[in-house]
């Protein structure tokens, strides 16, 4: 199949699931033309606020961008950040009926402050923990309903604030397996056993470092190394490693490699980079495009 017609004819039948950690970031965009008289700070008069999709969520509407049907399952808190979460969803036609409300935590918030373009300060509001039994239970219910109804594909977006469980991961994947439906895992963290056996994994080159125990330069061999490795000891059928200017490098089966470059720009906020790959790949498999 054509990238051309599988994207004109194919991607707005796929139905992919995201399950993960989903978030809010909230801009609060301003000008600094002073100091405060109350400390040594600088004040910053806040001009526009702006709340997109985080996390999780941010993949979703990646997702849904493509022409995707999307549905996302989660854990939220039942407060003002959850409502600006639900509106933001249906904004871009995401069916968020998997988002759990928790009495334990709040919806995770990262709230950064700029003056004139330039990021001052970050402000996380999060509890990070484990999915408690029965808000687990309640995701597993809702993904294995949407197995039934048909799914193409599932991403599990990780940012280890808690949904992403050793045990959670390995339901979500051998549930799959079962019925056949690519898994693509965005990883946190040092330990993929959480991830063995799902169809894609997609690490920058820090986060695959530390899952090696080593550093490497950003160099085509030493990645092209450690990746494979990685991709036998955890049974990984594809390993993706996103290396910031460098592009990109594939391992796959079959002694499938390649390594692509990219175009270098300059940005001054890099955010949510590794989801659009994510995204992108999962509709891919999804769809039954070939790797090469």
């Amino acid at each position: 199949m054509r990238c051309t017609t599988f994207v004109a004819e194919k991607m707005q039948d796929l139905r992919i699931a995201v399950i993960g950690d989903v978030m809010v970031d909230r801009y609060f965009y301003g000008e600094v033309k002073r100091i405060s008289p109350e400390a040594p700070v600088p004040v910053n008069r806040v001009k526009k606020v702006n709340s997109v999709l985080g996390g999780a969520a941010n993949v979703a509407a990646n997702l849904s961008n493509l022409g995707c049907r999307v549905f996302v399952g989660g854990i939220t808190g039942d407060d003002d950040n959850r409502r600006i979460l639900e509106e933001l969803l249906a904004r871009e036609n995401i069916d968020f009926s998997g988002l759990i409300k928790s009495r334990y935590r709040s919806t995770v918030t990262k709230m950064r402050i700029l003056g004139s373009r330039q990021q001052m300060l970050r402000l996380d509001f999060e509890e990070v923990g484990d999915l408690y039994p029965e808000e687990a239970d309640q995701i597993k219910q809702w993904l294995l309903e949407l197995i039934e109804k048909g799914l193409d594909g599932i991403a599990v977006s990780d940012y280890a604030k808690g949904v992403c469980s050793d045990a959670f991961c390995q339901w979500v994947i051998r549930m799959a397996e079962a019925h056949k439906i690519p898994v693509l895992a965005d990883p946190k963290g040092p330990h993929w056993g959480k991830y063995e056996g799902c169809t894609f994994i997609t690490p920058n080159l820090k986060e695959m470092c530390e899952a090696a125990g080593q550093t490497v330069p950003n160099e085509d061999g030493p990645v092209l190394q450690i990746a494979q490795m990685a991709r036998e000891r955890y049974r990984i059928r594809n390993v993706v490693v996103t290396r910031s200017e460098k592009g990109m490098t594939l391992v796959g089966e079959k002694r499938t490699v390649i390594h692509s470059p990219a175009s270098a720009l300059d940005v001054f906020d890099v955010s949510g980079a590794g989801d659009t790959v994510a995204a992108v790949l999962i509709a891919a498999a999804a769809g039954g495009l070939p790797v090469l």
